[in-house]
């Protein structure tokens, strides 16, 4: 504990406060919190939501982002330590990991507090999809099940737009697969970046088994799955078939690229763009 946690509340100053604050934010893998976030409000809004309902379905998301983010950092603390990770504030000691998780376990309260008003199905399908995450923070990524998670929780997500609506229902299940199918290609190309430093620290998911390459192509063919079932279960309307063409194409570059060169940054870059651009193709249709 550092001497500034060590202070009673009184004895510390905003500005201290603030660092604390930062620290916790920054923890919370921002980037993939907000991308997810506006992510449900797109769906949200395509799927015709109430107002108030939509305001609840956005903050209960963000909630449980949040908490989801924060629980990754405070475990993998020690593991960012041995490897320098001097980008992660509770690696570098700005906020200890057990104040990490306190907050973490109260966003997910936070979470489902929120979701109540939206109904029973939503309650459910948010719990599983944060029970898995937080499941796969604990350890399943270091296993060959690493991928469970995401295929899951992603694949709940578009279901949580139709049951946050007056009349709930479940996603249908072209929506449910191009979800699944995004989660795959996150998970599996998440390895270009940290394939060295896991291996250094013990974490061997399914895609460090498999190798960057192998994972990188197998993303690659699930986004093109996805954009496929997108294309063919919401129509091929204008928009769409656009959208598919150029999900399609990232694709296909991204598969490219891997075969004929080592996996790096590019080819991350690159199946993260097809990866987003399915996520418009699933809003837009």
């Amino acid at each position: 504990m550092t001497d500034a946690e060590a202070k009673p509340p009184l004895a510390r100053t905003p500005r201290g406060r603030a660092g604390v604050l930062g620290a916790l934010w920054a923890s919370t893998h921002p980037g993939p919190t907000l991308v997810v976030t506006i992510l449900s409000l797109a769906l949200g809004i395509a799927a015709g939501v109430a107002p108030g309902r939509l305001v609840l379905l956005v903050a209960a998301v963000f909630a449980g982002q949040v908490s989801v983010g924060l629980s990754n950092d405070a475990i993998d603390a020690a593991r960012d330590a041995a490897v320098g990770r001097t980008d992660k504030p509770i690696a570098g000691g700005a906020v200890t990991a057990d104040r990490a998780l306190a907050v973490g376990g109260g966003a997910v309260g936070v979470a489902l507090l929120l979701s109540l008003p939206l109904g029973p199905g939503f309650v459910a399908a948010h719990a599983i999809a944060l029970a898995s995450a937080w499941a796969y923070n604990a350890g399943l990524k270091s296993t060959p099940f690493s991928i469970v998670p995401f295929l899951l929780s992603f694949g709940l997500f578009p279901s949580f737009a139709t049951l946050s609506s007056s009349m709930p229902a479940l996603a249908a299940p072209w929506a449910t697969t191009a979800g699944a199918a995004l989660g795959a290609a996150v998970h599996l190309t998440n390895v270009v970046r940290d394939l060295d430093d896991d291996r250094r620290t013990g974490v061997r998911g399914l895609p460090h088994r498999l190798g960057a390459r192998t994972s990188v192509l197998l993303a690659a063919v699930g986004i093109v799955v996805g954009a496929v079932a997108v294309l063919l279960g919401g129509g091929s309307s204008l928009i769409g078939i656009l959208f598919f063409g150029a999900v399609v194409a990232v694709a296909l570059a991204t598969a490219v690229l891997v075969i004929v060169k080592r996996p790096g940054r590019a080819v991350f870059q690159l199946t993260m763009l097809a990866a987003l651009l399915l996520a418009v193709q699933l809003v837009v249709v």
